[in-house]
């Protein structure tokens, strides 16, 4: 079991009278997730970890309804002000608005503890267009605001997502959910395997053990049926470049948090605890520049 405070990489709170989150209510994947139907808090976390304790973590935008992505960020940092617990925040922002999105990238890399962007790939109809002149030239802005960019994809669209770090490196990039890897369906994991190689062998990506659980049967998920795959991150990405992440409360409508957890730390019981380490809570201190 870990015995020392964790720094999730991916959370999300969602606050249902300031915001609205139409992917919760009516989406395909998401089916049975009325159980989200409601607000989820920086204490609901804390609750819902137990027995582990969860030190901090990384806020990650929660695909507000548009146009509030902005407001979500203020909100956040706000917050932040006032709970050391949430220690960082990526933010969303249209980057397929191109160089006009720089005022509002500057707006927030000036909000307190924001640390990166997400523009969810996973949601684009084409995800040719993260290769278009403009989505490139706004990826291209971040380093200028010290900021990363958090890449959620689906697995058919990792090839786009590989000439789209190879085109960017100055870019540092984090793949959120190991790509999605379609654990249902066993006819295309060794297209993934394949995929996380390729994105793995690019020096400006990590990866973040998270999301697995959602990608299996939500009712009948085992951990022999994950393990394999966070192995192969682990492999192929190296103890340096991986980090634990909840993505709590999405978490919920397949596992509790102590059983991705569990899950996690199943998979690393033959690393040296100084690797572990790494992966539940120093990697994310390093990639998202936490004060912890």
């Amino acid at each position: 079991m870990i015995n020392f405070p964790i720094i999730d990489s991916h959370i999300h709170l969602l606050d249902r009278q300031r915001f609205g989150y139409s992917w919760s209510s009516g989406s395909s994947w998401a089916t049975g997730a009325t159980k989200l139907q409601r607000n989820w808090t920086v204490d609901d976390l804390s609750s819902y970890s137990k027995p582990y304790h969860v030190q901090g973590f990384v806020f990650i935008e929660a695909d507000v309804d548009m146009p509030q992505y902005l407001d979500e960020a203020e909100w956040v940092a706000s917050s932040a002000e006032n709970d050391s617990r949430i220690m960082a925040c990526v933010a969303s922002l249209p980057l397929e608005k191109g160089l006009a999105i720089e005022p509002e990238m500057a707006r927030v890399a000036s909000l307190h503890r924001v640390r990166g962007v997400r523009r969810l790939i996973q949601n684009m109809q084409d995800s040719a267009t993260i290769l278009d002149r403009d989505f490139l030239g706004a990826i291209n802005l971040l380093p200028k605001y010290d900021l990363s960019f958090d890449i959620c994809i689906d697995p058919h669209q990792f090839e786009h997502t590989i000439e789209m770090v190879e085109r960017c490196p100055s870019v540092s990039f984090v793949l959120d959910h190991m790509g999605k890897p379609e654990i249902k369906d066993s006819r295309r994991q060794d297209f993934w395997r394949r995929q996380i190689r390729q994105l793995a062998a690019l020096p400006n990506v990590v990866c973040k053990v998270s999301g697995l659980l959602t990608q299996a049967d939500h009712a009948t998920w085992n951990a022999e049926q994950v393990l394999p795959f966070i192995h192969h991150v682990i492999e192929y990405f190296g103890v340096d470049r991986v980090l634990f992440g909840g993505d709590w409360p999405v978490l919920e409508l397949a596992a509790s948090y102590r059983e991705w957890v569990d899950v996690v730390d199943h998979a690393t019981q033959l690393l040296p605890n100084a690797d572990r380490r790494k992966i539940f809570r120093d990697n994310a201190i390093r990639i998202y520049r936490l004060d912890a």
